[in-house]
């Protein structure tokens, strides 16, 4: 695969190498540590502490508790 070359503003930015050695076919629900049933388009993958496993689902605030706060970090 061809280097990807990136230009920002003036500068020259880092080239993004990517390749792939692994099985092409498989898939994300095929993973040991994934819960995916049947996937929906819009459902993200939340992380459920009790069964150490990510659970696909369309809602970020199970139960009967309604507050939310995503950190999505520094960049």
């Amino acid at each position: 695969m061809a280097d990807i070359k990136v230009k920002v503003g003036q500068q020259n930015a880092l080239k993004v190498v990517s390749s792939f050695s692994g099985d092409a076919s498989l898939a994300l629900s095929g993973l040991s540590d994934i819960n995916a049933g049947t996937l929906q388009t819009g459902m993200v993958l939340v992380y459920n502490a009790v069964t150490s496993k990510w659970d696909a689902t369309l809602e970020l605030t199970p139960g009967t508790t309604q507050n939310l706060d995503i950190n999505g970090g520094s960049f």
